[in-house]
């Protein structure tokens, strides 16, 4: 009888590996892309739309949509113990994603770009929901109905698109900046606090407030909302309130959640910086509506350079490491990593305006230089098989 020969490959057993990796490749690529294209170093090359229409989508459909499907199609897995994506399904949804991010930097026709970019979220969408619906898993709706709404939003940003309608692509596309916060407060809800448990071995249960957690999902939501409709884009003192109140919410959360022992674990305190970006981007978005010492772009890079790409960074740092079942250790490469994402926010929001080459390089910079120091170090995680030889 014949030994088993050893896997050479797992990049495609779980959704976590093809994604965090080509999520943090394409992140570590495009953002000097786009600021060379800023700067109008790129020549006559023009991506779908333009350059700044390309940038709004890209991050969000591109970078960020791959990280969300990567994280929650190897988590909905655990929620619900129906066995995840993997195999040939797998590679078939990785390749419409990575079809899609080619299409919009090359000069096809504009319905190509559509036809192969608007697949991805529904797919992803129609797996989480099979298995959280087999497993009768009510707590997990929300998530569904989230992922469900960014997938709408991609289909308008789309139409944006087709019909050359740059205000509509905007609008959509901050809508869909919106519920992903939605979705940082969820996932982060559930696992900043357990993991900061886990890793600073505390006793009793993650603390939690489940009535507040509800409000500021429904809040993240109808904000996400006026975002989409447009209402949002113009200044208002009510609206400005609900910001405020949103950021009360989540520092709340953050307070309530905090140990002194976490500035002491990398993979803690990356966490916890992304959570409090989004109270300081909620806080700067009341001050806008306000009309007062911040402008609309700065408060939204606050949220999605800080927030969502600092939590990004931290998740799959530390989500890469608990699935491959290795030690939940990081190297001083990845703690620089989430050093210069944070570096890479005051870079951008406050220093870009004043010194616009500077402070757009600088934060280029940082920011590229983070995740491809993910990509050096856990490229070979996440394509060969766990130390154990357990599945996943």
């Amino acid at each position: 009888m014949k030994s088993q020969q050893p896997r050479r490959s797992a990049l495609f057993e779980l959704g976590f590996r093809p994604f965090f990796l080509a999520g943090a490749v394409f992140a570590a690529l495009v953002i000097p892309l786009w600021v060379a294209a800023w700067l109008g170093l790129t020549g006559e090359w023009q991506p779908a739309g333009g350059w700044l229409a390309w940038h709004m989508h890209e991050m969000l459909f591109g970078f960020i949509a791959a990280v969300i499907a990567g994280f929650l199609l190897t988590a909905v897995q655990n929620w619900t113990g129906v066995p995840g994506l993997s195999g040939s399904p797998l590679v078939a949804l990785a390749a419409i994603w990575l079809f899609a991010r080619l299409a919009w930097l090359t000069p096809l026709p504009v319905w190509l770009v559509i036809s192969l970019d608007v697949l991805f979220l529904p797919a992803v969408t129609v797996s989480i929901a099979r298995s959280v619906w087999i497993a009768r898993q009510k707590r997990n709706y929300p998530v569904v109905l989230v992922l469900g709404l960014l997938a709408l939003c991609n289909l308008v940003s789309l139409t944006g698109l087709a019909t050359g309608d740059f205000a509509l692509q905007r609008q959509s596309n901050l809508g869909a900046l919106w519920l992903v916060a939605a979705l940082v407060g969820i996932i982060g809800g559930r696992v900043i606090p357990f993991f900061t448990q886990r890793g600073l071995d505390l006793s009793g249960p993650a603390p939690s407030l489940p009535w507040l957690d509800y409000l500021l999902l429904a809040g993240s939501i109808v904000v996400a909302l006026l975002m989409l409709s447009g209402i949002a884009l113009q200044p208002s003192i009510g609206l400005g309130v609900v910001f405020a109140l949103l950021g009360a919410g989540h520092l709340v959360r953050l307070l309530l959640w905090h140990h002194p022992g976490i500035w002491q674990v990398p993979l803690l305190w990356s966490l916890h910086m992304a959570y409090a970006w989004l109270v300081v981007a909620l806080y700067a978005m009341a001050l806008w509506n306000a009309g007062w010492l911040i402008g609309f772009s700065q408060a939204t890079h606050l949220l999605a350079i800080g927030s969502m790409s600092g939590m990004i960074l931290a998740m799959i740092a530390r989500v890469s490491l608990g699935h491959t079942g290795r030690p939940l250790k990081t190297v001083p490469a990845i703690s620089a990593a989430f050093i210069l994402l944070n570096l890479a926010v005051p870079a951008r929001v406050w220093l870009a305006p004043a010194w616009p080459q500077l402070g757009f390089w600088l934060a280029g910079l940082c920011w590229a230089t983070a995740f491809a120091l993910f990509v050096w170090y856990y490229a070979a995680i996440l394509y060969r098989p766990r130390p154990d030889a357990l599945p996943g």
